[in-house]
């Protein structure tokens, strides 16, 4: 079986402003670095499929899925919240964004790979059920889980996001739903502001700026592993954010490539374990170019190794 690396052309038609962060810019970094990292030769490349309405109604609010599609602009920009600007090719961007995910859920759920990146845009992890919110119409990560736990019966599925920012959009949505296990780790005070209470299976670790890789590293191993390994999850589902990287100023951490490729090794010895392999992945943050090329390298590294 093989790594599939899922994308489209489309992802990077979302312009969200000249000055925006989120540029089409990162998707191009992100091959670049796959193509010098030689990793190219040993994964599979795949064009992402658009998510259907259902698939999203399956994770959001009917009628704010309804609202996204109303209203597409024929020409320039509408914010649907603050950041998060909606442009004549947004949609579609999303749907295939979305459509990544449910088409990885697919791949390892039918044993056609064991694992899969998403390298798409808009990000997804703080769109909430019914609210646009941070860059992110649709929440990426939520349509797959609810698409695994809805066509394939699944009852155990684990989120990872390692995003500086919490995944405030994936909390609200599994907030109720005991089936998720949902692990967030953030800087605290920072964007979003509103980290929710957390329960038995939300568990948000909060965490200061200027956090170096060892202390992230004992956090996580004492905090969330034990939680992961007793939940025993049926599938692994991660909310890759490199703007946790020291070099992205987007947030005040100092993580290096080396502690996202020893987070993801360390899940991937959990997938091993509990759910034969299966594991997707799919982009957040991450806003330095060459920062986030040699990032995501890294973690398709430990998900492969």
């Amino acid at each position: 079986m093989s790594f599939v690396f899922i994308s489209h052309p489309c992802c990077g038609l979302h312009e969200a402003g000249t000055d925006h962060p989120d540029s089409p810019d990162r998707l191009h970094a992100i091959n670049d670095q796959i193509i010098a990292s030689r990793l190219d030769f040993i994964i599979d490349k795949q064009q992402a499929i658009q998510a259907t309405k259902e698939q999203l109604y399956l994770a959001h609010d009917k009628a704010y899925v309804d609202h996204v599609f109303a209203s597409v602009p024929k020409e320039g920009v509408i914010e649907l919240a603050p950041d998060t600007q909606l442009g004549q090719h947004s949609l579609n961007a999303a749907l295939y964004a979305a459509g990544a995910n449910v088409m990885a859920v697919d791949l390892v759920m039918q044993n056609k790979a064991e694992q899969a990146f998403c390298a798409v845009r808009p990000p997804g992890h703080h769109a909430e059920h019914a609210r646009a919110m941070g860059f992110c119409f649709f929440n990426n990560v939520a349509v797959a889980a609810a698409y695994a736990m809805a066509q394939y019966g699944l009852e155990r599925v684990a989120i990872i996001d390692f995003d500086v920012h919490h995944g405030n959009g994936t909390e609200d949505i599994f907030f109720n739903d005991e089936r998720v296990l949902f692990c967030s780790s953030f800087e605290s005070p920072f964007f979003p502001y509103n980290m929710g209470p957390g329960n038995e299976h939300i568990l948000n670790l909060p965490l200061p700026a200027g956090t170096y890789g060892d202390e992230f590293m004992q956090a996580i191993s004492e905090q969330w592993l034990p939680k992961i390994d007793a939940f025993a999850p049926q599938l692994i589902l991660i909310s890759a954010g490199f703007d946790s990287h020291y070099e992205d100023d987007m947030g005040h951490f100092n993580l290096v490539e080396t502690d996202f490729y020893w987070l993801t090794a360390e899940l991937k010895k959990l997938a091993v374990k509990h759910c034969n392999a299966r594991m997707v992945s799919t982009l957040e943050g991450g806003y330095v170019l060459n920062a986030l090329g040699r990032s995501v390298a890294a973690h398709i590294k430990g998900m492969m190794d």
